[in-house]
């Protein structure tokens, strides 16, 4: 029995049996104690995932209409009234807006070092729990793995004191090893397609930054460059 076809078996036996939920938990019963292993990494997986895609999300913005609101503030009131938008603005593009707004005064290659200091800083943040989820998406199928070789362990074990190859005893216990693995690859799965969907977001994130650091670079000169006599 391949993986994809107890894949598909499962909405069979829960239409014939209880249900899709019973049928896992009797699957899970089944596969023995490396199971547990198994369900841990994946509720701790998911459990990062899921704060990861909150975060993430509180922390997007509509980078242009930010930009464009910054840009009229500006230019309308100046430096202050800037800072101002960038404060009242979550997420890391406006905090590296302002960190590079608040060394203004120091010149063009000041701003340039906090945009590229404060950039790195909120990056970190950004990408924080992710080696986790990274780990638990290993973790899931070695336990998987290993579960299925102490599985095969006992099943030969199993026919060495029965001393019969009987094909009831080596099928079952074959079905109860593999199972680990096959309950280790659809958790590296899951949690993989989470982490994916986080590093994409993380990347989109990141492009804004970079291009919301060369727009306020190029307003401050072109700022500094009407206005001569602004500190």
């Amino acid at each position: 029995m391949t993986f994809f076809n107890l894949l598909l078996m499962l909405p069979q036996e829960a239409a014939a049996d209880d249900g899709l939920v019973n049928v896992l938990v009797q699957r899970f019963n089944e596969g023995g104690d490396f199971m547990w292993p198994v369900l841990i990494s994946l509720i701790i997986g998911l459990a990062i995932a899921f704060e990861r895609i909150i975060t993430l999300n509180r922390a997007d913005i509509n980078t242009r209409k930010f930009i464009v609101k910054v840009k009229g503030a500006l230019e309308d009131s100046g430096i202050p009234a800037a800072e101002e938008v960038c404060a009242d603005t979550r997420g890391p593009v406006a905090s590296v807006f302002q960190a590079g707004l608040l060394r203004h005064n120091e010149g063009i290659e000041a701003v340039e070092k906090a945009v590229v200091s404060y950039g790195s800083i909120e990056m970190s943040f950004l990408e924080r729990g992710l080696v986790w989820l990274s780990l638990f998406i290993s973790l899931a199928p070695m336990f998987g793995f290993l579960g299925t070789v102490v599985g095969m362990v006992e099943a030969f074990d199993a026919i060495e004191s029965a001393g019969d190859i009987s094909p009831s005893l080596v099928a079952g216990g074959i079905k109860v090893a593999l199972l680990t693995t096959v309950f280790g690859l659809i958790t590296a799965i899951i949690l993989q397609f989470f982490y994916n969907y986080i590093t994409s977001k993380i990347d989109r994130i990141v492009i804004d930054m970079e291009e919301a650091a060369i727009e306020l670079i190029d307003s401050l000169v072109l700022l500094q460059a009407g206005s001569p006599g602004q500190d």
